[in-house]
Parts: C-alpha cells; structure tokens; sequence
C-alpha cells in the first residue's frame, strides 16, 4: 500500500519527482523517484523532522504537521505521520511545474491513510 500510493503521487501528480516515505530515525520505507538516491532523502527528511518538533514544542504550537522549502527550482514538502507504533515521514520534492497546493493536498490525504492504517 504504501509503496503503490508513493509511485501513484510521483506518476500522477505533475511535478513530482520524488516521494520518499521513512521513519522518523531516517530509514526508508518506501520510495518512488525519477533521480536520486532515497536513502540520502530518507536521512535528510528525519532531520527535518526533528527540527520541526523542536520548533514546534519550543514555540508551544502543538504536533509539527509539514514544513515546505521553497526554492528557485521548485519546492519540497515534509509532513509528519504520527502513528502509535512508529511516526513515518513522507518527503515529497517537485520541480517548478507543480502546484504547491495540489501536491500538499495529495501529500496530506497520503499522511492521513498511513496514519488510519
């Protein structure tokens, strides 16, 4: 499931080019990329994990959900899964053809199905 729905998004969304899911220690789950190497993204996601939760907590706002970096070139989406065996976090990068709201979109009904599951 969560391997179909990662080359869905890549295959189905204009733009994307990757979609990483992994757990929150930086481990690879299950990818989906047309370049790059997902453990490298898997490694990087985690970090950002983690320092989205020490914002989070730090600023007393709750539960990190997604952090966007917007670059020249397109964007990347990290957004949290909170699940009671093990939190997972889905990286998503796109080039400038994407549209930031769809991919968020798509990006935040795959969060809430791998949290349900």
């Amino acid at each position: 499931m969560i391997q179909n729905e990662a080359e869905r998004l890549l295959q189905e969304v204009l733009g994307v080019a990757a979609v990483v899911v992994a757990t929150s220690d930086g481990f690879d789950v299950a990818s989906a990329m047309k370049q790059g190497d997902p453990t490298r993204v898997a490694a990087m996601a985690s970090s950002i994990f983690a320092i989205s939760a020490v914002v989070s907590q730090e600023a007393s706002l709750g539960r990190s959900r997604s952090v966007t970096i917007d670059t020249e070139e397109g964007f990347a989406i990290v957004h949290s899964v909170y699940r009671p065996n093990a939190d997972l976090v889905i990286s998503v990068i796109a080039d400038a053809d994407a549209i930031l709201g769809q991919v968020a979109y798509q990006v935040s009904q795959f969060a809430r199905s791998l949290a349900s599951a």
